[in-house]
This record gives C-alpha cells, structure tokens and sequence, in this order.
C-alpha cells in the first residue's frame, strides 16, 4: 500500500478544491504542509509578516474568488492566536474562511506544554465549528468537511486544529476529488407571485440589495430585473458595487453610512423588497429612521433565521438572491409609480451637483471629502478598492465609484481597524490584472504597514491611499461633541509612509494639497508597483455616527 503524509494528503485536497494560494507565516508546526506546496508547486503561498493579517488576505481572496481562503496557522499557539481577529472579522462578514491551525503534538495534550492553550475554545464562539482532529486517517475528510461547512449556506469560517504529529503521519494515499457544494434554489413559485403582486401595487417602490448578488454572481440579474421594473435600488452597507456607479435606477448605499437619497428610499416606500440582505444593524441600525413603519416588506435571503428578524415583513423567503431576481424579472410587472420615479431622479441629479460642490472645496489641509472626489474620478473602472474603518472610511463609504462586479471589499459588520492594506494584497492575488487600491487612515495603516513588504516580495501590486489627519478621528469627534473637546489618546503622529514604503522597495508619493490625489493615484496605477499615497487631511473635518451611544456635553 502506498502511503502519504499528512501534510502532502491535505495538499491534495486543496489541490483538488481549485484553492491555488493560500496565506499563512512560517511556523514549526507543519513544515511537512510546506514541503508538500514546494514539492507539488501548484499552490501559490503568501507569506504575511503577521498572522492576522494572513487571515484577512484569505478573506479578502475569498470574496473575490467565491472558493474557501485558507491560512495557515503555521505555528501552534501563539501564531494561532493571531489570526483570531481575522476569524472574527469573517465571521462577521460571512466569508469562508479555513483556518488550518497549527496545534502541539497528542502526546503532549494536557500537560501545560509549551504554547499549549485550548484553541478549539477559544475559536468555537466565532467560527461555524472549530474541531480538533485526532487521526490522521481522518484528516482529508474533515479538511473536505471544512471546506464544505464554509461555503455553504450563510458562509463562514471553519478552524481545523490539527496537531503537529499528524502533519507526519503517514497516512494510505489518496487521490481525492473536489467537495461538492450544494446550491440553493429561487423562491418558490407562489412567493414569486406574491413579491410580484406586491410589486405590481406599488406607489412607491424600492429594492433593498445586498452581498447575496456578491456571492451568487448575482449582478446582471439585478440589473436586469430592475431595468425591466424600473425600481430604484439601494445597496446594503458594505455593498455598494451591486450595481454600478452611474447606473440610472442604483441609489447607492443607503442607511446610516449611506447618502440621503438612499436612506429617503428606504424610510418612504410603501413595498420594500429585500434580495439577499439582512437589513442588519450596519444599514438600518434597527430603526424606523431608515426603514418606513409602515413599509410593507418582501424579504428574501440566503439564511431564514434573519428573515424578517429585525422587521416585520409581509412576505418571508428563503432562498438565492440572483435567482428569485431572475423569476421576478419573469413574472413581475412595471408599476405605476411615474411619481416616485420622477423624484427619485429629481433627488439624484441633487445628490450630484452636491457631490460636484465637494469636489471643489479648496482647504489646505485637504477637506476629506475633496480627497475622495478626486479618487471618485481617478479610479479606474477595473479597479476593486478595499476599505478600512474610521472617520474618513466613513465617509468613502458612498463616495467612491465601484464599475465592475466585486469592486468592493469592507470589514462590514466587526468594523475593525487595520483591515484594508491585508485586504488589498488577498484581494490582489486573486485578481492580479485589476488595480487594487486600500484606502484607508493613518491611524488604520500603522496596524499592517510592514505588510507592504509583503506586497513587494511577492509581486502583488497593490495602491495604498493613506488620508492623514493625524488623529482617530471617529473618536475624536465623539470626544469633540459629546465630552467638551478634552481630548485623550485621539491624535496621533505618524511617520511619512510614502517614505517608509520605499524603504520596502515600493513607490511613495507625497501629495502635497487639492488637486494632486487624482494625479497621484494616476502615476501609481500606470507604474504597476506597489505604492503608498500620503495626503494631509483636514483633521478638523470629522463626523460622528453613533450619536445614540453619547449624551451632549452639558459643559
């Protein structure tokens, strides 16, 4: 009988599930995994300088490729530990991500060993299963399991904790085969009815879209439906490049990160019909404010249990985005809302001239919103950006243009900071002929800034736009608002990063007012080199989001 490790067994089923790179950073707990990848040379590695920000690399890989990202947990323990922020972060994001930990070797289960911590425990809460594997027979099968669980369904993580001995176990070869995923299906016929009837009545009509057309390839039905309805569409928050910039019928993100039209569309529809979204707490945070009282709502979605969870719904579905707005497309019929449409377009030509305005604001330091018109305009069409959290994400959210499918990729729903850069190189490796641009705060970049080396060791190009203000500013405007300006711990100095970035062997850029970030972002994208863009912002141009959580300063 010919017998494998069980390093090369789990190569050959990542082989064998297309998942052709795969991040990770170096550790001494499963060198016979690395020796299978040089040795088989059809898996692309990364190699990250820190676990966490391996982990966002295979999210972000994974959102633009639909497949499973994987990163290894290469060192039990503490390099383990590490990528506990990414899993959250996926876990938040429904994203699939397989996590193949590193654990201490069986013989030493329980003894206080060296780097020995209950992992399984600690990834339980924040994962669909974190299981420990105890056989190395078993290892292919429950690495196919994972594989499977991540991706199906409401996706998400997967942690396989495998122990150090297993790697070198020899196990009976295997030649394995691709997991097979099962797909969901549209809505029934009587709910496509219904949601159409619905529809068909509708004085004020509004399609709330969400990641379900991100994940099911879903944009061209979307497109489609609304064109053939002539309904106005709002993205979820995060999800802005369901449809793309500029389209006549797409509103643009709607909810408290979104624009005015938007949030107007959703709190004064009379039917609201809601396609592979949650109408979660990021977009609506649970509020009439944004979705209407008395709004009668269709909701379908991947997941059930979020069915109508946050708002009562006349009409709950479970089932795939793309293809109910494929039947509806079919059944549904034009409503006569000539009224609401009129306003619609009123509002948006509105929202335009607004924006236009913005483009001219000629501070120095740069007004934030100056800054992200001129990368609204410079931005390829190609181009998929990746965004960070903070006061000027914040504001980037609904003011960016996003051309093509998968053009976007946010923290959503954890909100964290430092996750855009990693993003931007998984986001990269998995799309190496699209420009990919990370934009994010100073404060945001000193989280991951030595991954730039990554991203030039590894020939993935990758922009960073870095908007100074030299503070954390959503919490200093919280301080400035709500606290009487006393400020503590909110502003920040940071390095010139265009400089540090060619110490790392990149492109830096220093721009230097108005004017000069959509030339910089120009440059950047015809060199094809890994870049960073500084530009001072106005650190006195913040805004606050969750007002609900302070009390106004009385003094």
């Amino acid at each position: 009988m010919t017998t494998i490790t069980g390093g090369e067994a789990v190569y050959r089923v990542l082989k064998a599930n297309g998942i052709d790179t795969v991040f990770g950073l170096l550790g001494g707990s499963m060198l016979e995994l690395y020796d299978a990848m040089y040795k088989g040379g059809d898996i692309s590695y990364v190699g990250a300088r820190d676990e966490r920000a391996a982990g966002h690399m295979a999210d972000a890989w994974a959102r633009m490729t639909g497949k499973p990202g994987v990163v290894l947990g290469a060192q039990a323990g503490p390099g383990v530990v590490n990528i506990v922020t990414a899993v959250a972060e996926a876990h938040l994001a429904y994203s699939p991500l397989v996590v193949i930990a590193g654990a201490i070797s069986r013989c030493d289960h329980a003894k206080d060993t060296f780097q020995e911590v209950d992992q399984v425990a600690l990834f339980a809460p924040i994962s669909k299963r974190s299981v420990m594997v105890s056989d190395a027979a078993r290892l292919p099968a429950m690495l196919e399991d994972a594989i499977r669980l991540a991706n199906s369904g409401r996706k998400g993580p997967v942690v396989l904790h495998v122990p150090r001995d297993l790697f070198a176990d020899l196990i009976p070869e295997s030649d394995p085969e691709p997991v097979k995923i099962a797909r969901p299906g549209p809505a029934a016929p009587e709910d496509v009815s219904a949601i159409a009837a619905l529809l068909a009545q509708a004085k004020r009509p509004v399609i709330f879209a969400g990641g379900g057309f991100k994940w099911s390839g879903g944009r061209d039905a979307l497109t489609a439906l609304v064109e053939t309805l002539e309904i106005p569409v709002v993205a979820s928050t995060g999800h802005a490049d369901v449809m793309p910039h500029g389209h006549p019928w797409f509103a643009g993100q709607g909810g408290p990160r979104g624009n005015r039209v938007a949030s107007r569309l959703t709190k004064e529809a009379d039917v609201m019909v809601v396609l592979g979204a949650r109408l979660g707490f990021n977009s609506t945070f649970h509020s009439n404010d944004y979705v209407g009282a008395e709004t009668r709502i269709a909701h379908v979605d991947l997941e059930g249990s979020a069915v109508g969870r946050y708002f009562p719904v006349e009409i709950a579905v479970q089932a795939d985005a793309r293809l109910t707005a494929e039947a509806l497309t079919v059944a549904g019929t034009r409503p006569e809302a000539d009224e609401w449409r009129a306003a619609f377009h009123k509002d948006m030509d509105s929202l335009r001239a607004e924006r236009s305005v913005e483009a001219q604001i000629d501070t120095l330091p740069m007004h934030p919103r100056r800054a992200l018109a001129e990368l609204r305009n410079a931005l390829p069409e190609s181009a998929v950006v990746t965004l960070d959290t903070g006061n000027t994400c914040l504001q980037a959210a609904d003011r960016l243009a996003h051309y093509q499918p998968l053009s976007l990729i946010t923290p959503l729903d954890f909100g964290l900071v430092g996750f855009g850069l990693a993003a931007a190189i998984g986001a990269k490796a998995a799309a190496p002929e699209r420009p990919v641009i990370a934009v994010m705060g100073d404060g945001a970049v000193g989280y991951t800034m030595i991954e730039i080396q990554t991203a030039v060791q590894h020939n993935l190009p990758i922009i960073v736009v870095v908007l100074d203000n030299e503070a954390w500013g959503a919490e200093k405007a919280y301080q400035q608002e709500f606290y009487g300006g006393r400020l503590l711990g909110a502003e920040i100095r940071s390095p010139r990063f265009d400089k540090f970035a060619e110490l790392c062997g990149a492109k830096g850029i220093w721009v230097d007012g108005p004017g000069g970030l959509g030339t910089a972002l120009d440059e950047a994208v015809t060199s094809n080199q890994t870049t960073i863009i500084q530009a001072k912002i106005d650190p006195k141009a913040l805004m606050t989001l969750r007002k609900d959580l302070f009390k106004t300063a009385k003094h």
